[in-house]
């Protein structure tokens, strides 16, 4: 079966408790693996303030994943979202070719030099 390569990051209710918010994350993991994803890394960037009130909330906890999976899993995952009273936003990112690179040198630690701290001389 094809799989494609995701990248999915969500905000949590801030007021949620370290054991609530490890549950909602914890519950995220399994959906997504119970649909046949393969989990790459998860990284929990923790409560930041946000741009935009988002249900009288100005901060929330992030979470970003990312993962291999078959091409349906994101209405699924979508729907889930939807569903989950704890989880006030989320994004859901198919990877296409460039980006897959870009990931691989990220991991690597290999990633290109795009701007320069001190100006270029006349």
């Amino acid at each position: 079966m094809k799989t494609n390569f995701y990248e999915v990051t969500f905000i949590i209710n801030p007021v949620l408790e370290e054991e609530q918010v490890k549950e909602v994350k914890e519950g995220f993991e399994s959906f997504i693996s119970e649909r046949g994803a393969e989990i790459d890394e998860v990284d929990e960037w923790g409560i930041k303030r946000l741009a935009y009130e988002i249900n009288g909330k100005n901060s929330g906890y992030y979470v970003n994943a990312f993962f291999h999976a078959p091409g349906s899993i994101v209405s699924d995952l979508e729907r889930y979202f939807k569903l989950q009273e704890n989880i006030i936003r989320d994004i859901v990112l198919k990877y296409d070719n460039k980006m897959l690179k870009h990931r691989e040198l990220q991991k690597k630690g290999k990633l290109p030099v795009i701007f320069s701290e001190t100006p270029e001389e006349e």
